[in-house]
């Protein structure tokens, strides 16, 4: 048996059928091991009995469905990670003298007062302006040295 890649638009949907398992398929941008699983049990269903597949493809696919199943995992922990690495960036600053670039390319300074972590990209705010942690361009130390 041959599985080819399906390619192209999808066939119309007629009247009246339930779209909500579209709707879920579609959401799904990649091949997961719920899609991985359904493809490998249709080939297995339909499968011809005189020619059954080959026990080493099957155990090759699966060993794929586990490195992909770990490549996932690996690409959620190192996105986390980088996202916790900014916050901690992030709330290290307050406190500290900063710099950005303003909407004009002119260099503005001044003591960041605020952390948020509300969108993707932390929020430090600069006096009275906000930016994302990753416009900062100049750090520099707020506090002066202690007198001897």
């Amino acid at each position: 048996m041959t599985v080819t890649a399906v390619t192209g638009t999808p066939a119309p949907i007629p009247a009246g059928t339930t779209t909500a398992t579209t709707t879920a398929v579609a959401a799904k941008k990649g091949l997961d091991s719920e899609v991985f699983m359904k493809l490998l049990v249709t080939q297995l269903t339909n499968q011809d009995p005189s020619t059954p597949m080959d026990t080493n493809q099957m155990i090759s696919q699966t060993t794929q469905l586990a490195m992909m199943e770990q490549l996932t995992a690996m690409s959620r922990t190192s996105t986390e990670a980088f996202a916790l690495d900014m916050r901690q960036a992030a709330s290290t600053l307050i406190g500290q003298q900063a710099g950005y670039l303003d909407a004009k390319g002119v260099a503005v300074t001044g003591i960041v007062t605020r952390v948020s972590f509300d969108g993707p990209v932390p929020q430090v705010t600069i006096g009275d302006t906000t930016v994302a942690l990753d416009e900062i361009t100049s750090l520099a130390t707020s506090r002066t040295p202690a007198s001897a």
